[in-house]
């Protein structure tokens, strides 16, 4: 009999973990805390607040790009937290990129990845491109005006008319300012055709690019392979996806890494998002492998921290949305770092959605 109340007592209390706000790896502990929903009819300085696919923080002030090709741009907003919950989320300007430069006049700006650049207070940002419309995906530098800097060297299985084929709306989706502070990290949404197939409800070896650009040549000088989780929910309809949205090193060769989900015919309720814990430390430099469905390669190792699935009673709308960007927020009372995350609500061209703001501790263990 107390064998039988044991196991019981232990089922409840793994169920029960299930439902809680907290999350942990051995290397980190991750809580969440609240989440803020910015009003869909939001306007700055004539534009609408939607598409936020990044966000990056800096001494007080949050920046985040929208991914609106026909106007590219980013924000400067402040994201008041009062204690353990966000106040107020206020936008305070909008930095249109000059798209009149040479460099940006035929490109298709898809914008989803910002870091700032304390040096000199510009920008580095992440496009996707249009690999439909042969426009090649970019990392790219601006000024704080959205002037154009410089353009970081892209490997060519990169390129829009690689034989190595990129995916369309698959490419540069993460960055990250690496650990060093010598370099950044960019990642893929989904893996090259040739290097592996889209995640399906299976398991499949479905390995993304994670690569390293160095800050003072401008290329690309490692790289580690990824690999995507299935599908989480069946989809009702004809459409399912799940790749990275976004990453952050928090130690040497460590790295949060966001996967985000969609299945079709769910609704609101359609939407997958977890954080994994993931250490590249033995990954294979796959810079130089041109297929990863035929070279041998060792991919980094991942562990979940958190699925949003645990945290459903907790949101404003126990909706979960497209959640894209990522970073590590100011200081909590207890000492702790936030992190803080951004939905994209693709201007409610599918359907309502939320500009969703979450906010969570991060306890580093080590």
């Amino acid at each position: 009999m107390k064998k039988i109340l044991f196991l019981a007592a232990l089922c409840i209390s793994l169920v029960g973990c299930k439902s809680t706000r907290t999350g942990a790896t051995r290397n980190l502990d991750v809580r969440f805390l609240d989440d803020y929903v910015i009003p869909q009819d939001l306007e700055v300085q004539g534009t609408k607040v939607g598409g936020l696919s990044g966000i990056d923080y800096h001494e007080g002030a949050f920046y985040l790009v929208c991914d609106h090709p026909g106007n590219p741009r980013f924000y400067k907003a402040d994201i008041q937290l009062s204690g353990e919950s966000i106040d107020t989320v206020t936008f305070s300007e909008v930095i249109r990129l000059k798209t009149s430069h040479p460099k940006l006049k035929n490109e298709h700006l898809d914008l989803e990845g910002i870091r700032y650049i304390p040096q000199d207070s510009s920008f580095i940002l992440s496009s996707e491109g249009s690999i439909n419309n042969l426009q090649d995906p970019a990392v790219f530098t601006v000024t704080s005006e959205g002037e154009f800097l410089d353009k970081f060297i892209l490997p060519e299985y990169f390129k829009a008319i690689s034989d190595r084929e990129p995916r369309n709306n698959g490419m540069f989706e993460g960055l990250a300012e690496a650990f060093d502070k010598k370099g950044y990290w960019a990642a893929m949404e989904l893996p090259l055709k040739a290097d592996g197939p889209k995640p399906k409800l299976i398991r499949t070896k479905s390995p993304v690019r994670i690569t390293y650009f160095d800050k003072e040549t401008q290329q690309a000088t490692m790289q580690f392979p990824y690999r995507l989780e299935p599908i989480a929910k069946i989809p009702w309809l004809y459409f399912a996806v799940n790749g990275v949205t976004d990453i952050l090193e928090y130690a040497p060769n460590k790295f949060l890494v966001l996967e985000r989900g969609f299945a079709a015919g769910h609704g609101s309720k359609g939407n997958t998002v977890r954080i994994f814990d993931v250490d590249a430390t033995l990954a294979t430099n796959t810079l130089d492998k041109t297929n990863l469905r035929v070279n041998f390669y060792n991919p980094a190792k991942k562990e979940l921290i958190y699925d949003f699935k645990w945290a459903k009673n907790f949101l404003t709308e126990e909706i979960i949305d497209n959640i894209e960007g990522m970073t590590f927020g100011p200081t909590l009372p207890n000492g702790n770092k936030s992190l803080i995350l951004i939905s994209d609500n693709n201007f409610n061209s599918l359907g309502r959605q939320l500009n969703q703001v979450i906010l969570m501790e991060i306890n580093l263990k080590n």
